[in-house]
C-alpha cells in the first residue's frame, strides 16, 4: 500500500499548522511516522521537513512580533481559537523560565502560536531564536513521528478500511470540523465564565473626578506593561498572577476597577472574579481596557522603572485625575 501523504504535504501541514491556522497536524505526523517505518517514506526527509515548517512558521512570527510588538499578540486573542488568557500565561512563564519556554512550547496548547511572537517583541537575538525553535521542533516532531512507528500497526488498519479518497477526505473534514467546534465551545465556555458588568471608559473618566474616586488596578504581566509602558494615571501595576498576595492591602469599601490590554478583557475580568470569590463586591473590569482608554483621548502616564507594588491601604484618593489630552 503506498503513502497516502506525500512530502509536501507534511511540510505544507505542519507550516500552516505554526503560521496559526485551525488544521490539525498530528494526525498527519503519526501517519508519515507509521509510513516511515515500512519503508513508505524516507524517514530522514518526514523529519526534516517537518522540522522546517516548524522553523519557517516560527520565524514568520518571530519577524512580526519584532516589528508590531504587543499588537500581534493581542491579533491572535482576536483570530485564536484558544482562549485569551494564552497572552497572558505565556508572559508570565517567559517571565518566570526566560526563552527555555520555546522548547516545551509546541506540547502546550495555545503558548506554541504566542511564544514566537512574543520572544520577537521582546527582542530575543535571531540566532539564539532560530536556535530554541530548532530544538522545540526536533523535540515535538520526534514524539508524533515515534507515535506513529509505535502505532504503525494501527495505523495501517485504519488506512485501510477508509474506502477510497472520498471516505478519507469526509473524514479529514469531519475531524477538522470537530475540532474547530470544540475550540469554538472552549471559547464560549470561557468567555461566559468571564461574563460581568464592565465600566466605560468615559464613566471611569468621570468617576476619577469625584471626591471617592476607585481604585484603580493594571493586571497586565510586566512584558505586557514593558511592551506598552503606559498606565492610566495613578493605576498601581498588579499582575494577574499577584492580585491573591495583595488582598489584604486593596479596600472593600471602595470600587475597584481592573484593566488590561488584552482582547475581552480576559485577564482584568478573571482578575475581578478572583476578587469577587473573596468577597470583594465593588469589582469591575474596564471595557476595552487601556487601547479603549487612550482611544477615547484620556491621558496616560508612563511607566518608569519596574513597577511598584501597592503600599498597605494604598488608594487613590490623592492621585490626579486623569485629565484629557
Amino acid at each position: 500500500m503506498a503513502s497516502p501523504i506525500g512530502l509536501s504535504v507534511i511540510f505544507l501541514n505542519v507550516l500552516c499548522n505554526q503560521l496559526g491556522l485551525p488544521v490539525p497536524v498530528l494526525p498527519t505526523l503519526i501517519v508519515a511516522g507509521a509510513m516511515a517505518a515500512d519503508g513508505r517514506l524516507p524517514g530522514a526527509a518526514v523529519f526534516g521537513l517537518a522540522v522546517a515548517g516548524c522553523v519557517c512558521g516560527d520565524a514568520a512570527w518571530y519577524v512580526a512580533g519584532r516589528i508590531f510588538g504587543g499588537r500581534v499578540m493581542k491579533l491572535l486573542c482576536k483570530v485564536s481559537l484558544t482562549p485569551d488568557t494564552c497572552v497572558s500565561q505565556t508572559e508570565t512563564r517567559f517571565e518566570r523560565h526566560g526563552p527555555k519556554v520555546l522548547i516545551v512550547a509546541k506540547f502546550i496548547p495555545g503558548l506554541s502560536l504566542v511564544a514566537p511572537p512574543l520572544a520577537g517583541a521582546t527582542r530575543m537575538g535571531v540566532v539564539r531564536f532560530l536556535c530554541y525553535s530548532a530544538l522545540a521542533a526536533a523535540l515535538w516532531v520526534s514524539a508524533a513521528l515515534v507515535i506513529g512507528l509505535l502505532l504503525r500497526a494501527q495505523v495501517d488498519w485504519l488506512l485501510r478500511s477508509v474506502a477510497g479518497l472520498i471516505g478519507a477526505a469526509v473524514t479529514v473534514l469531519l475531524l477538522l470540523g470537530g475540532y474547530v467546534a470544540f475550540k469554538g465551545y472552549e471559547r464560549y465556555r470561557f468567555n461566559r465564565a468571564l461574563d460581568m458588568a464592565r465600566i466605560g471608559v468615559s464613566e471611569l473618566y468621570a468617576h476619577l473626578g469625584a471626591a471617592d474616586p476607585p481604585m484603580v488596578l493594571d493586571v497586565r504581566s510586566p512584558t505586557a506593561a514593558g511592551l506598552q509602558p503606559q498606565r492610566i494615571p495613578g493605576a498601581l501595576q498588579v499582575a494577574l498572577p499577584e492580585v491573591v498576595g495583595h488582598l489584604g492591602k486593596l479596600p472593600r469599601d471602595r470600587d475597584i476597577i481592573l484593566y488590561c490590554a488584552c482582547p475581552n478583557e480576559a485577564s482584568a475580568a478573571k482578575a475581578a472574579k478572583i476578587l469577587m470569590a473573596h468577597g470583594y463586591s465593588r469589582v469591575r473590569p474596564l471595557r476595552g481596557g487601556l487601547d479603549a482608554w487612550i482611544a477615547a483621548g484620556y491621558a496616560v502616564e508612563p511607566i518608569v522603572g519596574a513597577p511598584p507594588a501597592p503600599a498597605a491601604g494604598a488608594t487613590l484618593a490623592q492621585l490626579p485625575a486623569a485629565s484629557q489630552r
